[in-house]
């Protein structure tokens, strides 16, 4: 719901804001951040503004969820804290708060309509019967996004604010063109590479390791070798997708649902029509007059001092004046009314065009109807079989025998991690991380009560055994080790080979003896660029990175397209100071602007914080989200990190 109102929010527009405001701020005094606060267990101190334990998990969990589409699979919130997501969040939310407090002091603040009338422009709070804004529906939509409405109301306010100073302050503003002559310059260059391929085969094959080499490269790689713990779990599932092929439709219910929906599903009639506000009769006479001879409805609205409302192929529900919109739906097509006094005030209508209505059939939206049927049955009989595990469960049975009363299968998994991998680390289907987590928190033996999954979907689950995280046994994995081993020796035996042949480079031999010795065949890549080398498909990517940070002369080896290594020498480097770069000079000056207002944008943000000396507690952050503080190093036993 707030990611419509915040993408302004992470645009380079705003970014830039800061600096400017950094200035104001100065003018209009920093005293107030030496204000003592209680700041208790919150998350982030921007002076007045704090964010608290509850709104840093609500934030959290929603990054969590977007980190989890992204990468396709479930994401626990310790391998979450672990790739860092938490403490981006922290820097993004204290951006945020300072910037909100900064705008704040220096009185860039939107007024109370206008954030009123922004809200009311949010469709999901919207009713879908009439199509208007819903204050139920509002308050509904906050609560489920455990947001106040005092909370979300300053949201909106910040982005607006943020948004009207944006568009005032950077209007007009672009880079220098000295600026955009550097980048093209930079982007027209082309770079010309010799190179050959140190093949695998030219170099002997190593020997098989021994169980003691192989015993020392398990220690090198501990960290990637070592398991997670794994638990081996017995699940009751309660889901709406197991009851509802089977459950029949009741065609009284079915006309009763279609009766009670069809008006919202059919097509309402809808008119293009004009209005014309007035003041009084007599300008109702005359403007009904003149748009009855034909008169253009915007040189009408302009003789009398007002505006002409257009509406196209609207519904009846779209006309705000509800007055109005009885009058309108009441005339033909091409016809004028008279002065109508609607809820708004005196107006007059010409209806241009009038399309009807249709009523859609029982027989055209059954699928549709049977759908829905089928799933609230579905709830209604998934949640009685819970009831009845409940039941069973309070009154001493297991699991096992409580699904067993209940009439649903107690299924027990194989060993499995936290983050839903198996043993042999693939990706266990309809595992819900919510289950996960349950599962993780319970010790052996530990059986969960009825769980909900979010997804109308419930769940119960018996922890059987817990297997600690531990290095596989060298038996069990030696053949895969010692694949990986034998790769990495023959690796290492490449590189130096290659590194004798890019010595000789060095000291000024040709390629084309080099390669020659190398038993290669030289090979030449010309006219690379920055634009088009990724097309270049017989060098890697490592080696085309490495031709262009490299200097004229300079020999480096890398990995190949194929297997085996490059050993090449950067020969030429070219610039084209044409009229293709005198083009490009001014087309990259948009993009370049953008760019230097981020850079801008970002070192301004830093020193924001520091002028608020806002307080980020990563303590109360981990507490948030249900993790223990860091221990501090060298901090005594039981003595944790503030």
């Amino acid at each position: 719901m707030l990611s419509a109102i915040r993408s302004f929010a992470k645009s380079w527009v705003a970014a830039v804001l800061i600096g400017l405001l950094i200035v104001s701020f100065a003018v209009f005094g920093i005293s107030d951040i030496f204000n003592k606060q209680q700041t208790s267990n919150a998350v982030i101190v921007a002076g007045k503004r704090q964010v608290t334990g509850a709104e840093f998990r609500r934030e959290f969990d929603s990054f969590k969820r977007n980190a989890e589409q992204q990468a396709g699979q479930p994401l626990s919130t310790e391998l979450a804290v672990a790739n860092g997501l938490d403490a981006r969040l922290l820097q993004e939310l204290a951006n945020r708060a300072a910037f909100g407090e900064l705008m704040r002091r220096v009185g860039v603040i939107a007024p109370d309509s206008l954030v009123v009338s922004e809200i009311r422009k949010i469709p999901d709070f919207f009713d879908q019967m009439t199509g208007r804004f819903d204050e139920k529906m509002y308050q509904q939509e906050l609560g489920q996004n455990d947001l106040t409405r005092e909370k979300f109301e300053q949201i909106v306010r910040d982005e607006l604010s943020e948004n009207q100073l944006a568009k005032g302050l950077v209007s007009g503003m672009r880079a220098p063109r000295a600026y955009t002559a550097l980048a093209a310059a930079y982007g027209l260059e082309t770079r010309d590479i010799g190179y050959f391929t140190i093949e695998p085969s030219s170099v002997p094959a190593p020997p098989l390791p021994t169980d003691a080499q192989l015993t020392a490269f398990m220690k090198l790689h501990t960290a990637e070798l070592t398991r997670p713990e794994l638990r081996i779990l017995t699940v009751v599932s309660f889901s709406p997708a197991n009851v509802a092929a089977n459950l029949p439709i009741d065609e009284k219910a079915l006309m009763e649902r279609y009766n009670f929906r069809k008006d919202t599903l059919s097509q309402p009639e809808t008119r293009s029509l004009v209005q014309i506000p007035v003041k009084d009769a007599a300008a109702a006479a005359l403007v009904a007059a003149r748009l009855g001879k034909g008169e253009d409805p915007t040189a009408v609205a302009r003789s009398v001092g007002a505006q002409a409302i257009s509406y196209a192929d609207k519904p009846k529900t779209a006309i705000p004046d509800r007055k109005v919109a009885d009058a309108a739906f009441a005339l033909t097509p091409g016809q004028v009314s008279g002065a109508i006094q609607g809820d708004l005030g005196l107006a007059v209508v010409k209806v241009l065009k009038a399309t009807p209505g249709r009523t859609v059939s029982l027989e055209e939206i059954r699928p549709q109807l049977e759908a829905e049927l089928r799933k609230d049955a579905a709830a209604e009989k998934v949640y009685a079989l819970t009831q009845a595990y409940d039941d069973a469960h309070a009154g001493g049975a297991s699991l096992t025998e409580a699904a067993q009363k209940a009439g649903v299968p107690a299924v027990t998994l194989p060993a499995i991690a936290k983050d839903g991998r198996n043993l042999e680390g693939q990706q266990l289907q309809g595992m819900p991380p919510k289950l996960l987590d349950t599962a993780f928190g319970l010790p052996a033996g530990g059986e969960s009560e009825v769980q909900e999954t979010g997804d109308g979907a419930y769940y119960a689950v018996r922890v059987e055994k817990i297997l600690p995280a531990a290095m596989p046994p060298l038996a069990e994995i030696k053949p895969q080790l010692t694949r990986v081993w034998m790769i990495e020796e023959t690796v290492k035996r490449l590189q130096a080979r290659a590194d004798q042949f890019a010595e000789r480079l060095r000291k000024g031999e040709s390629l084309e003896a080099v390669a020659s010795a190398a038993g290669a065949k030289p090979s030449r890549a010309l006219a690379l660029d920055r634009a088009t080398a990724a097309q270049n498909k017989a060098l890697s990517g490592e080696a085309l990175g490495r031709a262009f940070s490299a200097k004229p002369g300079d020999v480096f080896t890398a990995s190949g397209a194929t297997p085996g290594l490059v050993v090449a020498k950067l020969e030429a480097v070219r610039a084209r100071p044409d009229a293709q770069m005198a083009r490009m000079t001014e087309e990259a000056r948009p993009q370049m602007t953008m760019v230097l207002f981020r850079d801008i944008g970002a070192s301004a943000r830093r020193a924001a914080r520091e002028q608020l000396k806002v307080k980020v507690n990563t303590a109360a952050a981990r507490a948030a989200i249900g993790l223990e503080p860091v221990v501090a190093k060298g901090a005594a036993k039981g003595e944790k990190a503030k």
